[in-house]
């Protein structure tokens, strides 16, 4: 599949793509004439990256990750990686909780549902 074909598919732009590969997130094969062709398999690939990418993941991460392709060869580095992203986004979440809760007083407050 050629970049825009890619981009139209995952919702990510050219330039986007072009982005993932010079961070090492993406791995196309190239044509005679230098045309980027994507595996199938990129779609998922894709979509992926900008999950991590969207949940604060930098890029140097990602890559790191992406190489996890089965338990045995999870590295130690790998595993740090995963062990400190984890707790990062388990701290976020913990902390839009906090939050979700205290806007959901705030709203029964408002409400006249709260009887303090």
């Amino acid at each position: 599949m050629r970049i825009g074909e890619l981009a139209e598919t995952t919702g990510a732009t050219a330039r986007a793509l072009r982005y993932y590969e010079e961070q090492g997130l993406l791995h196309p094969e190239r044509t005679s004439s230098g045309q980027r062709v994507y595996p199938a398999d990129a779609v998922e690939q894709v979509k992926w990256i900008r999950l991590m990418l969207a949940n604060g993941l930098p890029s140097r991460a990602i890559v790191k990750l992406r190489r996890c392709e089965s338990v045995d060869e999870v590295t130690p580095e790998q595993q740090s990686v995963l062990r400190e992203e984890y707790a990062r986004v388990e701290a976020e979440f913990l902390a839009a909780a906090a939050t979700k809760a205290r806007f959901e007083e705030m709203l029964d407050f408002i409400d006249g549902t709260r009887t303090d």
